[in-house]
């Protein structure tokens, strides 16, 4: 970090770049937000009450053990692990060409690609948490798998839907 900060510093001070660009490729990341020069108030940490895992590839025995690697990982990090399944069967995509582009129309070959889908749940989780399980797991994915994650935030009540609030 301390290295991209220096580099950033002294393209500032270069003709090239103004201050401003530099500033915007800082990556400095800071735990209060400031409403005036005084004073500092601490930004809270988002909470998540589910996150959700969903694992795409072709080989099943792969996300089998990507599963587990991952479910490893969140239980040394203690995060509580939810239900995980995976498809029964594989959903298959198939695509029919003709094997000449003009004529002899019954002559065709059929494609077929089997995907298979295997999902996890994750409870009770805080941003920060949350970041690095991420970073790490996204890290170690295995060729041929396609990760999606569905996070739900928990919120405050609005003020207007507060008990007692006219």
């Amino acid at each position: 970090m301390l290295k991209f900060l220096d580099v950033t510093r002294r393209l500032a001070s270069s003709s090239l770049w103004s201050n401003h660009a530099a500033r915007l490729l800082s990556t400095e990341v800071s735990s209060t937000a400031s409403t005036s020069p005084n004073t500092t108030v601490p930004i809270p940490d988002k909470l998540y009450s589910r996150v959700e895992l969903q694992m795409k590839g072709i080989d099943p025995e792969v996300m089998k053990s990507y599963a587990y690697f991952a479910k490893t990982a969140a239980e040394h990090l203690d995060i509580e692990v939810g239900k995980h399944w995976a498809l029964r069967k594989a959903v298959k995509d198939r695509l029919t060409l003709l094997k000449s582009v003009h004529i002899y129309k019954k002559h065709r070959v059929q494609y077929e690609i089997r995907n298979y889908y295997r999902f996890m749940h994750f409870h009770k989780l805080t941003g920060s948490t949350l970041d690095t399980f991420l970073e790490y797991v996204e890290r170690n994915l295995p060729e041929g798998v396609a990760l999606k994650v569905t996070r739900v935030e928990l919120q405050a009540l609005p003020e207007h839907l507060r008990p007692g609030a006219v």
